[in-house]
Order: C-alpha cells, then sequence, then structure tokens
C-alpha cells in the first residue's frame, strides 16, 4: 500500500501561510444553531512513534514528522453530534428552521437501538458511530460553519496525545496513576463519563487515554511501521483502500491500562455489526460498539474545494 497519494497531500499535509499568531486556540460557533466546541492548535514538530514495550504493531519505534493542526479539546459530545443524526432535533436548535445546503446533507438512518446504551448523553461522547458516518458529520459541520473538519491520521492521533512526552502515557510509565487522566477498564464502571473530568495533557486535549477510542482515517496495517525503519515519515498515512478494518487509537472505558497508552493500535471489526438487522449492513452503525467515538481535527491550512468534497463524498463500501 503506498503511503500517500497526490490527492491525499492536499488533505493532510498543510502550508505555513497563516500568521503564527492567528494559529492559537479557538471556539467553533455552529451558524445557525446555540452548539459551539473547542479546538486546541497543535504546533507541528516531530517525534518518535510507536513503543518498544507495547505489541509487534507499534514497532519498530520510528521518526515522523508532522504538520501543525487544530484537534478538538473534548471528544465529540451528543450535544453536538445529536443535531446530525436527528433533523427534528437540528430544527429545534436552529431556531425552527435549516438551511437548504444544510438540509441536503445526507443523514444516518436512525438507530433502532438507544445508541448512549444508558450511559448518559448531556456532556458524554457521541458513540458506536462507523467510520463513514463520522466523517458524514464532519461533511455536516463544514456546511455548516464553512471549515473543513476531519478525522486525524494515526501519526497526527499518537503526536497530539503524546504532547511531547516519549513515556507509555503522556503523565508517564506509572499506569497506577491512569485514575488521575484516564476512564478505563479500572475506574469507569463499564460505562462513559462526561467528557473532561481527568487531567488534560500538556497541549489541553482531555480524555486522549480512554472513556471511547476514536476513530482514524488511516486503514489499520499491521505492519505499516515497518517500512519507516532508520528514516523520518512525512505526515504518514496509510491510505484506506477497504472498509475493514480501520485504526482506531485511544483505548474506551472497556480497555485494560494497556491498551489506552499513547502507542496502542486497535483495529476496526465486522463483528461490531452482528446484531444490525439491515441488509446490507448499515453504512452508519455499529450496535455492537458503544466504545467507538470521534475528535476533530482541522488542517492548518485548508484543502481546495474539490478534494474536501472528494473526502467527504467518497462512496461506501458495502458492508458484509
Amino acid at each position: 500500500m503506498s503511503v500517500k497519494s497526490l490527492f491525499f497531500t492536499g488533505l493532510f499535509l498543510t502550508s505555513h501561510a497563516i500568521a503564527q499568531e492567528d494559529f492559537k486556540s479557538y471556539t467553533q460557533k455552529v451558524e445557525g444553531t446555540t452548539l459551539n466546541f473547542t479546538m486546541e492548535a497543535i504546533p507541528g514538530g516531530e517525534f518518535s512513534m510507536g513503543s518498544q514495550k507495547g505489541n509487534p504493531d507499534e514497532q519498530p519505534v520510528h521518526q515522523v514528522k508532522i504538520a501543525p493542526f487544530w484537534m478538538g479539546t473534548y471528544e465529540v459530545t451528543w450535544n453536538l453530534f445529536e443535531p446530525f443524526v436527528y433533523k427534528d432535533f437540528e430544527r429545534v436548535r436552529s431556531g425552527g428552521s435549516i438551511p437548504p445546503e444544510v438540509d441536503a446533507v445526507t443523514r444516518p438512518t436512525k438507530p433502532y437501538l438507544d445508541m448512549t446504551f444508558g450511559m448518559g448523553k448531556d456532556g458524554h461522547p457521541a458513540l458506536a458511530m462507523t467510520q463513514y458516518n463520522a466523517i458524514q458529520f464532519c461533511k455536516w459541520l463544514y456546511v455548516r460553519t464553512g471549515v473543513f473538519y476531519r478525522l486525524p491520521t494515526e501519526a497526527e492521533w499518537e503526536y497530539a496525545c503524546r504532547a511531547g512526552s516519549s513515556t507509555e502515557y503522556y503523565f508517564g510509565d506509572d499506569a497506577s496513576r491512569l485514575d488521575e487522566y484516564a476512564w478505563y477498564k479500572g475506574n469507569s464502571d463499564s460505562k462513559t463519563h462526561e467528557v473532561g473530568q481527568k487531567q488534560p495533557n500538556a497541549w489541553g486535549l482531555f480524555d486522549m487515554h480512554g472513556n471511547v477510542a476514536e476513530w482514524t482515517y488511516d486503514q489499520y496495517v499491521e505492519d505499516f511501521y515497518q517500512q519507516f525503519e532508520g528514516k523520518v515519515a512525512d505526515n504518514p498515512i496509510a491510505v484506506p483502500e477497504k472498509l475493514y478494518p480501520h485504526a482506531i487509537r485511544g483505548g474506551s472505558f472497556e480497555d485494560d491500562a494497556k491498551d489506552v497508552r499513547s502507542a496502542s493500535r486497535l483495529p476496526s471489526d465486522p463483528f461490531w455489526k452482528q446484531l444490525d438487522p439491515q441488509i446490507p449492513k448499515s453504512n452508519w452503525w455499529f450496535p455492537e460498539a458503544p466504545f467507538i467515538g470521534v475528535r476533530l481535527v482541522r488542517p492548518l491550512n485548508p484543502p481546495s474545494d474539490a478534494e474536501i468534497m472528494a473526502y467527504y463524498d467518497k462512496a461506501p463500501i458495502e458492508d458484509y
């Protein structure tokens, strides 16, 4: 698999035309609604990706160069995600009307289950969406705000999580301190919790360890790192070419301490659709994955309009 194509260069690599003083954290208002969310400025740099103490798919540890970007302070919550899922709910949040260009965005099929799984909604991370669903949510935000939001690459995600650290967790190597920083199997009571309750990393990002695992854009390729041994990878991405598996990062409230480490990689699984009654399987929901969520990224400078729409409008691959 190629590391990147010319098409993806525009989406994931960025220039530095924005003045340095303008590259700072900000609050994004969702036009025409009462909704908003915050984004943290992540400086570009170089880091050691992977872990010698982890699983084979985290090796070899190699150098990676990352361009600057913004990342969501928190995992996307139901407060922001639900108006995308339910048009009637969006209409209420929009003062009774939805602009036609927003109305035209393709929506998820209404889930036949309570997709919160009884764990809580207000302030809790949205969950159990497919990667396609997460990308269409980004499109809805783009139409609402005019700002290009997308999923992080695996490399961007790990770089942002580490926030300059080289230890197993962004706070160090001592897993006994996880209670201060993460909701995981050892303290979560088998459920999600409101975002932002634990301590953030050095770049102001909360819940990078645990609570819900987070989608990246990359295909999960077990031996992907091997091609970079002894080299410096420049904004690498495993361009997705098939439905399974995609790379999940951060671990969740269900995971042990080892699976919420900064370098831990997890693959998506068709088993997460086992309870899905639709034929073909839904493009939108994973009924048995109440541990998957999403965190937004915005590149420093946006790609072209054509590249943006090609990213959002890529046809979904039928499930099986």
